[in-house]
């Protein structure tokens, strides 16, 4: 079983996570690096360039004259993608999986780590990681699988638990029929795109007491989950099983709900929010998860997809601060599992659409999406500012 998750130490000091003070706090100040002094009988600066231009200029001439009218460093298929100040932008290959790879006992602890903070957008001239092609007439969602084709809408919460969102403050059937009024305002806003309602349950729920295994986690009843699993699958619904980690394991949070994972409509969400360090407590502490222990529950997905010939899993990763996911940039697609990150947090929609912008927007992210809250959002944005985001969700959740 591999080890178990290792997290920042402690929450760094600084303004308070989602308020204006934090979202406008200034980066921190870098060290400039030390000049180079070159000896003093080397040529002048401005003696080597004009030596570099004259051969640069005698090199295109010749190669022009032997190649005709083909276009040197233009902007075809092999040319560099750059960032708009000119700088180039290193491009991303996918390395290949590592089945059954999470994050190790012995992996520090990380500390330190700037706070979210809006930087400007960064304009790539290639984006190799963002899934948003047009839908192909010969779509199959068994190859293809749910997204772009299709929008997933979700209610989140807990079913014993009205304070935990809105999946635990009505009846199964009532929460059913305000999801799919929810659903009709979103194809209204966004006719060419349809709407597949989802119930993302809380399976392992992170509490202030340690509990008897010491992990602080309280294991939702399979009871409870799967009389909604098997009310979703009756509706033609998804349901999504959020495991909130307390100081345990992706590996071992994911073998609780393994059996549920086996059916086509049930999907998984992990939660690093509540994923903290010993000595830390849920819910006083930020936490966080390794990006390789994201591509441990992909490699665990993928496995279930091709062993049981299930159609592709969809993972959700929710992220409200950039810390909270160590190593993103390490992230790949897994072939049979489509990775979400949902940007997650309450605010204002200027707010709100600043942390999409950031963690979404301008990060190389698989599928994009974003998280509502109907208290605590004010005011609430409208689904037709929701779809008319960038990229525009793929997925979006109300709690």
């Amino acid at each position: 079983m591999p080890g178990r998750l290792r997290v920042r130490p402690g929450r760094p000091v600084g303004p308070t996570p989602f308020t204006s003070d934090w979202h406008k706090a200034p980066p921190e100040a870098s060290t400039p690096a030390p000049r180079v002094e070159l000896p003093a009988w080397l040529p002048s600066e401005r003696t080597v360039s004009a030596f570099v231009v004259l051969i640069l200029a005698l090199t295109i001439a010749l190669l022009a004259a032997g190649r005709g009218d083909r276009t040197l460093l233009g902007a075809g298929s092999n040319a560099v993608p750059t960032k708009s100040n000119g700088q180039v932008v290193a491009q991303v290959e996918a390395p290949r999986p590592k089945l059954g790879v999470a994050a190790t006992p012995e992996a520090p602890a990380v500390g330190g780590g700037a706070l979210l903070t809006p930087a400007p957008a960064i304009e790539y001239a290639t984006a190799p990681l963002l899934a948003t092609p047009p839908p192909d007439p010969a779509y199959d969602p068994m190859v293809d699988g749910l997204l772009p084709h299709f929008r997933i809408l979700t209610y989140y919460g807990h079913p014993h638990d009205a304070n935990m969102g809105i999946v635990g403050e009505h009846a199964i059937e009532d929460v059913h029929r305000l999801l799919i009024e929810e659903a009709e305002r979103y194809e209204i806003a966004d006719p060419d795109r349809e709407v597949i309602a989802a119930f993302e349950l809380i399976a392992t729920v992170a509490q202030r007491v340690p509990g008897a295994d010491g992990t602080y986690i309280l294991d939702t009843d399979i009871k409870t989950l799967t009389e909604w699993v098997n009310y979703a699958a009756d509706h033609d619904m998804l349901v999504f099983l959020d495991v909130q980690i307390g100081r345990g394991s992706v590996a071992a949070e994911l073998e609780k709900v393994r059996s549920l994972l086996l059916r086509p409509n049930v999907h998984l969400a992990i939660d690093p929010e509540f994923a903290v360090a010993d000595g830390q407590t849920p819910g006083d502490h930020i936490g966080s998860v390794w990006a390789e222990s994201i591509t441990y529950a992909q490699n665990e997905l993928a496995a279930l997809v091709e062993a049981h010939n299930l159609p592709p899993k969809v993972l959700i990763v929710h992220q409200f601060r950039e810390d909270m996911i160590k190593e993103k940039e390490t992230l790949r697609p897994v072939p049979g599992v489509q990775l979400v990150i949902d940007a997650d947090g309450f605010g204002d929609p200027d707010l709100k659409t600043s942390v999409y912008n950031i963690l979404v927007r301008d990060e190389p992210v698989e599928f994009g999406g974003i998280k509502l809250f109907y208290r605590q959002d004010k005011p609430l944005m409208e689904p037709s500012d929701v779809v008319d985001l960038n990229p525009s969700p793929d997925l979006v959740i109300y709690q």
